[in-house]
């Protein structure tokens, strides 16, 4: 993988030919799937931290987000 350039007018016109396709920034493989390890630990870690209710209360915003085509979505508590 090629480094791009370290000065500031060198990075601009780096950055200018990706963005007009005269040039391809090519990512190393192995960085796109050391993110989705990490992304996918972080999310799995977090599931495990929640209560079922409070996952219920997400999944539930987010329905009523998602179907109320752009209504507040009203979460309610009930009682323990």
């Amino acid at each position: 993988m090629l480094k791009r350039p370290g000065d500031m007018i060198g990075a601009a016109v780096k950055v200018m030919r990706i963005a007009t396709g005269e040039e391809t920034e090519e990512l190393c493989d192995s960085w796109k799937s050391v993110a989705a390890k990490l992304g996918s630990r972080g999310g799995k870690a977090r599931a495990a931290r929640m209560t079922p209710e409070r996952r219920r209360e997400i999944a539930r915003k987010g329905a009523a987000t998602r179907w109320g085509k752009g209504r507040v979505a009203r979460v309610t508590k009930e009682p323990v």
